[in-house]
């Protein structure tokens, strides 16, 4: 992304589009801060949560510049989860969504995150927030069945199990197990799944995990990466039909769901919902969130 589009994503962001100059001066003085050699950074960030940040580490710096770097799917988990809910995080990375779920709302969650070096990040940013005792770390794949898989390890967030065939710079093994596998004494309430195209066989070893009817919602990116293992993002969309799910964005200063045909063609995740109308409800319940002073 260019320096240009860069400033207008962040201006144009609606947790800050009435306050630019106040965005262009976080953006700038994060730009300063991170070239003085301090390493990491400590962020205070949403309702007491915390994560440590460095320069180019994409996924946290967006939430500096702009408060919640993905705002309606993050503000979503931030109204729909509550604090007894179980939260599972497929593909975490360095820790967004599970700090959002288990810092700044209190639950309970399980994180899975393949790649040694970005787990070590997560488990540094769990353990900043006192984590240890809510959220269960796994440094492991998650995919159709019980086995090992080649990822890459040098490409940051894009980090994604190699598909036949395919050749990059820096590669790491790592076991797999199936969601089923882990979570079969457990019942989530809300799931993301972020694994860069490799969502298929993460639902094929998650059937008894998503026939659960304590899992109300999942939120799951889908920009078209599945197609480098020949996955059709139809047949995902066919698939959570089948369990009850259907597709929505959602509108987080309305606290408004839209219905969506099939996938979110304006964002990368698109939420599936179950149970539309309880979620309604724990949207209008929820208390509000404040963040660079917009409450929302």
């Amino acid at each position: 992304m260019s320096f240009l589009n860069v400033l207008k994503f962040i201006t144009s962001h609606p947790l800050n589009k009435d306050h630019k100059l106040k965005a262009i001066f976080r953006f700038a003085r994060w730009q300063v801060i991170s070239r003085l050699g301090q390493g990491e950074i400590t962020y205070d960030w949403v309702n007491g949560s915390r994560f440590l940040v460095r320069a180019g580490e994409t996924a946290l710096t967006g939430n500096i510049y702009t408060g919640l770097f993905e705002f309606p799917d993050m503000a979503f988990l931030l109204h729909v989860l509550r604090a007894e809910d179980l939260f599972i995080d497929v593909g975490a990375n360095v820790g967004s969504y599970s700090i959002l779920a288990c810092s700044a709302i209190g639950a309970r969650g399980y994180a899975f995150e393949p790649i040694p070096s970005t787990y070590s990040r997560l488990i540094n940013n769990i353990h900043l927030n006192h984590l240890e005792n809510r959220t269960k770390c796994l440094n492991i794949g998650i995919g159709r069945e019980e086995g090992s898989l080649a990822f890459s390890d040098s490409m940051g967030a894009c980090n994604h199990a190699l598909a036949p065939g395919e050749r990059c710079v820096g590669t790491t093994v790592v076991n797999v197990s199936t969601l089923d596998t882990v979570l079969k004494d457990e019942s989530p309430d809300l799931m993301k799944i972020d694994v860069e195209g490799y969502e298929t066989p993460v639902l094929q070893g998650a059937e008894a995990t998503l026939k659960k009817q304590t899992l109300h919602s999942v939120i799951m990116e889908l920009n078209g990466n599945g197609l480098r293992y020949g996955f059709d993002e139809l047949f995902i969309i066919e698939m959570m039909f089948d369990y009850g799910f259907r597709t929505f964005s959602y509108d987080p200063i309305g606290r408004t769901l839209i219905s969506l045909e099939g996938k979110n063609l304006t964002s990368g995740n698109t939420i599936f919902i179950r149970d539309k109308m309880s979620v309604i409800e724990r949207l209008r319940t929820s208390p509000p969130v404040t963040i660079h002073g917009r409450k929302f």
